[in-house]
C-alpha cells in the first residue's frame, strides 16, 4: 500500500520515504464488501478515500428512484464528494463499492495535519481538483456533442476492461442511456 500511494504522489510532487510514511501514519487502511457505502446520500462526507483496489461509484437516487451515476472511480483514484467535504453539507451523492474494495481514509483532521507537516501534499490535492474539473469538462462536451452510441465507445477506449467490471444498468445511467439501448450499442460492437 505504501509503495502504491509513493508512485502516486510522487506523479505530481516529490515526496521522499519519511513523508510517506508521516502520510501513511495519518490514513486509515478499510475493505468495503461489494455494494456498501462508503458515503450515503445526505450524509456529511468527512474524508477523501484513496482506492488501492477496487471500484466505486458515485450516484444519487432522484425523486423518482431513480439511480443516477454520475461518477465511477478506480484503483489509483482519490474519491469523494468535494462538496459535501469542503463545505460540511450533506452530500448529494453517494459513494458505494461495486467491487470488494480497499481504500486508504483521509480524514478531514487528518488532512489538516498532514496539510502544514506535508506542504506538498496539498499541491497534490489541488492538482487533483485542477484535474477532476477538466474531465467533467471534457465529459461535459462529449455528452453535448456526440451520440449515445460514441459516448460509449469513448467509454471502453478511455478505460479498457472497465466494462466488464460495472453492471450494464450502471454503465447505461452513467451515459444517460436505457439498459436496453446500451445492450443494442453493445451487440453492434461486438
Amino acid at each position: 500500500m505504501k509503495t502504491q500511494l509513493k508512485d502516486y504522489l510522487n506523479r505530481y510532487a516529490h515526496f521522499t520515504d519519511e513523508d510517506i510514511a508521516l502520510i501513511f501514519e495519518y490514513l486509515e487502511p478499510v475493505t468495503f464488501s461489494k455494494k456498501q457505502f462508503l458515503l450515503k446520500q445526505n450524509e456529511i462526507c468527512n474524508a477523501r478515500f484513496f482506492i488501492i483496489k477496487g471500484l466505486v461509484r458515485s450516484f444519487h437516487v432522484d425523486e423518482k428512484g431513480v439511480e443516477n451515476v454520475n461518477l465511477f472511480a478506480i484503483e489509483n483514484w482519490w474519491v469523494t464528494n468535494l462538496d459535501s467535504f469542503v463545505n460540511q453539507t450533506p452530500s448529494h451523492n453517494a459513494l458505494q463499492a461495486i467491487e470488494n474494495t480497499s481504500v486508504l481514509v483521509a480524514s478531514r483532521e487528518a488532512l489538516d495535519i498532514l496539510y502544514t507537516k506535508v506542504p506538498q501534499l496539498e499541491r497534490v490535492f489541488r492538482i487533483i481538483a485542477e484535474k477532476l474539473s477538466i474531465a467533467l469538462q471534457r465529459k461535459d462536451e462529449i455528452f453535448m456533442k456526440t451520440s449515445s452510441k460514441d459516448r460509449y465507445y469513448n467509454l471502453i477506449h478511455t478505460i479498457p476492461n472497465f466494462v466488464q467490471r460495472v453492471p450494464q444498468y450502471m454503465i447505461a445511467s452513467y451515459l444517460d442511456i436505457t439498459p436496453e439501448y446500451l445492450s443494442e450499442i453493445r451487440r453492434k460492437v461486438n
